[in-house]
């Protein structure tokens, strides 16, 4: 019995170690191309950063120098615009869906949702041409920051409607039971408890769109110069990479390379920024 039961132990040790590898192993293979990614873009970009880079706009082909500092500031400007209009959209999508979307017109709002998350985003850079450029007559920040948003809403809504669906019925009962209103339930203890997963979605959406190219050529278009105003064609990194990339100059090249490393790092810089403030009660009302 003993020398079975030694059998049995020796047995399963051997399998939790195997399986303990295969989960390790799989972390590795998820982690490496990322790794790669990062370390390609240090050694190909890294050196063409530079003060002037990250302070001069494009010089003229020929001209040695330039940087990207307008296409820098005119992502950032086109992102708040598509956040500023995407995450409250899905945030209350998600809302309605997990609160009250339990109906046909939930299902309906959750199918449109699968199949706008699936949309090539060049698609939705010719939607929002014709919604937004053709009635202003002209290309601009918040045409970009449209199709962006419309990109933002799906993501949003379908992580915000999970969230909230793992937050406990009985938190909810123990508030109807102290007389608190549905909706202020919601928006007070419901959505409160699930911000860390929601604000997770929001930034899942906002790395998605951050690095979009094919919309902005359709909406924002692209701006050699600095433009502080949003109904002016403008700036972006990801047209500024998609530009100098295709070009036959090896300086703008290197410059493509430089861009698509600083637009990583920003896109890092803030995610990692709003969950270091997620995780110290800034967002989260703690």
């Amino acid at each position: 019995m003993a020398k079975t039961v030694l059998q049995i132990s020796w047995r399963r040790r051997i399998i939790d170690h195997f399986m303990t590898g295969v989960a390790v192993l799989t972390v590795v293979l998820v982690l490496l191309p990322l790794g790669a990614i990062f370390a390609y873009l240090i050694y190909k970009g890294a050196g063409s950063i530079n003060w002037a880079f990250l302070t001069q706009t494009p010089k003229p082909v020929g001209e040695p120098g330039g940087g990207m500092a307008n296409a820098i500031v005119g992502s950032m400007v086109i992102l708040a615009i598509a956040s500023l209009m995407g995450v409250p959209l899905g945030i209350g999508a998600g809302i309605y869906l997990s609160e009250y979307g339990r109906n046909r017109y939930g299902d309906v709002v959750r199918f449109v949702s699968d199949v706008l998350n699936g949309v090539p985003s060049i698609v939705i850079g010719i939607v929002a041409y014709g919604l937004v450029v053709l009635r202003q007559g002209h290309f601009s920040a918040l045409a970009g920051g449209v199709a962006l948003a419309i990109m933002m809403v799906p993501t949003i809504a379908r992580t915000t409607e999970q969230m909230l669906l793992l937050v406990p019925q009985a938190i909810r009962e123990a508030a109807y039971g102290l007389g608190i209103p549905r909706w202020r339930t919601t928006l007070s203890i419901t959505l409160r408890t699930a911000t860390s997963g929601v604000i997770t979605g929001v930034m899942l959406a906002f790395a998605r769109v951050a690095g979009e190219t094919a919309p902005l050529l359709f909406t924002a278009f692209g701006n050699q110069y600095w433009n502080w105003k949003s109904d002016q064609p403008t700036a972006a990194l990801s047209l500024q990479i998609f530009s100098y990339a295709i070009s036959p100059f090896d300086e703008w090249h290197r410059q493509a390379w430089a861009g698509a490393l600083v637009l990583i790092i920003l896109i890092v810089a803030a995610v990692a920024a709003v969950r270091f403030a997620v995780k110290h009660g800034t967002l989260a009302g703690a």
